[in-house]
């Protein structure tokens, strides 16, 4: 446990660990009622904790689901996506795969929006409709990623920087944005491959496959061998928790020390999820 966390601070709320690596299941709590800051504050311990926490059988109105995120920080503005907000609520993302889409949102291992020079606390996650089979998410956890490093690589990776970008729309990029051809931009920024966390004080291993493309100083060939070592090292097994959902599904994530990857195996069948992103206000 991290030093200086309660978890117990509430007769009602009980907490399940998933996995070895990551991952709990809160019960108790009901997200849609005015909740005690005694409550908030439990739910954030084990969150920091767990790394990622799930609650069962909610029924949120899209005001509610933002409600509860808004406890945790304020909320963050996700224009850069190719996914829309839900109509008349800008805070609330509807991620949707159609049983005739052969694509899903976010398909490959990542951290949120890393190419961000401020990277989001963590996203809040409802289940609406999900497929009778499939689709679940896997999580891993990157404190242990960085934890079983050996200490000739860690002594490494504390010196580096490397790149996170990603391809936006320009109406979107604002600042921070390397000009591109069709409407589309460049966003990037540079993030210590090892990072501290604001909360916890741990460090964890900060790179992902979708978003990282080199280290600072160096060409992309030059960087990708070691790369791909920290991709596959981190997403290892032992890391990792899967999550099956179901429609009441709330799942909370910390993305300051995860990655997280949504399996597309449900093609024919519909899936529709609501988002509330966090933003960091620690940093």
């Amino acid at each position: 446990m991290t030093p200086g966390l309660d978890i117990d601070e509430t007769p009602t709320m009980e907490i399940r660990p998933l996995a070895g690596a990551l991952g709990a299941e809160i019960s108790g709590v009901d997200l849609a009622a005015p909740l005690e800051q005694r409550t908030i504050a439990a739910i954030r311990a084990a969150l920091l904790e767990h790394l990622v926490i799930v609650f069962r059988d909610q029924r949120l109105t899209p005001e509610q689901h933002a409600a509860f995120a808004r406890r945790f920080g304020p909320l963050h503005n996700f224009a850069y996506t190719a996914a829309r907000a839900l109509d008349g609520h800008p805070a609330v993302l509807r991620v949707v795969k159609e049983k005739e889409d052969r694509k899903v949102f976010g398909e490959l291992w990542h951290a949120d929006v890393t190419f961000l020079e401020k990277p989001v606390l963590g996203s809040i996650l409802h289940a609406i409709e999900t497929p009778k089979q499939g689709g679940d998410t896997l999580f891993a956890n990157m404190y242990l990623a960085y934890e079983t490093l050996s200490d000739g690589m860690k002594a490494l990776l504390e010196r580096l920087m490397a790149v996170h970008e990603s391809e936006v729309r320009a109406e979107n990029a604002g600042n921070g944005a390397n000009g591109g051809a069709g409407g589309f931009v460049v966003m990037g920024t540079e993030h210590p491959v090892i990072r501290v966390h604001p909360e916890t004080g741990r460090k964890s291993l900060f790179v992902n496959r979708t978003y990282t493309t080199r280290f600072s100083g160096m060409t992309a060939e030059e960087s990708r061998p070691l790369l791909e070592f920290l991709f596959q090292h981190a997403t290892q097994p032992e890391f990792v928790t899967r999550l099956r959902w179901a429609p009441g599904t709330v799942t909370f994530w910390d993305n300051r020390c995860t990655q997280h990857r949504p399996l597309n195996d449900y093609h024919g069948q519909r899936r529709e999820m609501h988002r509330v992103t966090i933003a960091d206000s620690t940093l």
